[in-house]
């Protein structure tokens, strides 16, 4: 099947280590939302849409992509983040409205990803951040192993 991931990572590139396991384990092209024209996106059996979480939401690039891309019929997504601040129900959360505009366009979303990242925003530049050293090996894996499981199931 072929996998485009479309990628905003820009900070300390958490997202885009992420991005790139999946990358190779689903032999797939990595692109920015700005390299995205809306109808290349009818040539991929799988997108993943990717960033880090600001704001408790997908970068603006990535959700002002999505509300350009033309309805879809049998088209696969998933979605993927790495942010500060972790919990089921706050993934959740913050995949929320990128989960909702792709799914109003007709994708269906077969899973999603998250995990820790190194953050400097805003106070936390004084302290030296948080989650320093985020993904680490064990997020790797569990993205690799995360790539696997899209490969195997779709």
């Amino acid at each position: 099947m072929k996998c485009l991931l479309v990628l905003l990572s820009y900070h300390h590139k958490n997202t885009e280590k992420i991005a790139k396991v999946f990358a190779k384990v689903l032999d797939a092209q990595i692109k920015a939302p700005q390299q995205i024209n809306p109808e290349e996106l009818q040539e991929y059996g799988l997108v993943g849409f990717g960033s880090g979480i600001y704001g408790a939401k997908h970068h603006e690039d990535l959700l002002d992509l999505a509300d350009k891309l033309s309805p879809v019929t049998n088209k696969k997504a998933f979605i993927f983040s790495t942010s500060a601040i972790m919990g089921k129900d706050k993934v959740a959360e913050d995949h929320s409205m990128l989960r909702e505009k792709l799914q109003s366009k007709g994708y269906t979303i077969v899973d999603e990803f998250a995990c820790k990242g190194f953050n400097t925003n805003s106070f936390l530049k004084y302290f030296g951040g948080m989650n320093k050293g985020r993904p680490n090996a064990e997020d790797l894996k569990h993205a690799e192993e995360f790539g696997q499981n899209l490969k195997q199931n779709l």
